[in-house]
């Protein structure tokens, strides 16, 4: 698994290029931002994968509801193995404002 921080959409563009070109594919590649309408825009954009109830699980996605959107994207980077502390510290980066790639 590796992970990247980015500063914004142009840098994760190009960083999912060089993934794309080391062999993963749209389904192994995952894009973090904390506003919920950049990380959609973003996805979207990038032509990555998103988080949905095969790797969340669906009592994870009932409780969604009730987390804030920090704890959210720390259980969802849990969710496709980032360890609970590498995702607390990459939850800091992203309240920054920065953007997070996870390839798997």
């Amino acid at each position: 698994m590796k992970t990247y921080v980015v500063e914004n959409g142009v840098q994760a563009n190009e960083m999912i290029s060089v993934l794309k070109a080391e062999g993963y594919s749209k389904d192994e590649i995952y894009l973090f931002a904390h506003d919920l309408t950049r990380s959609k825009h973003l996805t979207e954009h990038t032509d990555t994968n998103d988080i949905g109830l095969t790797e969340e699980g669906m009592f994870d996605k009932i409780a969604r509801v009730f987390r804030s959107r920090g704890e959210d994207l720390q259980i969802r980077m849990a969710s496709i193995g980032v360890s609970l502390s590498e995702a607390v510290r990459l939850e800091k980066e992203l309240d920054e404002g920065k953007v997070v790639i996870v390839a798997q």
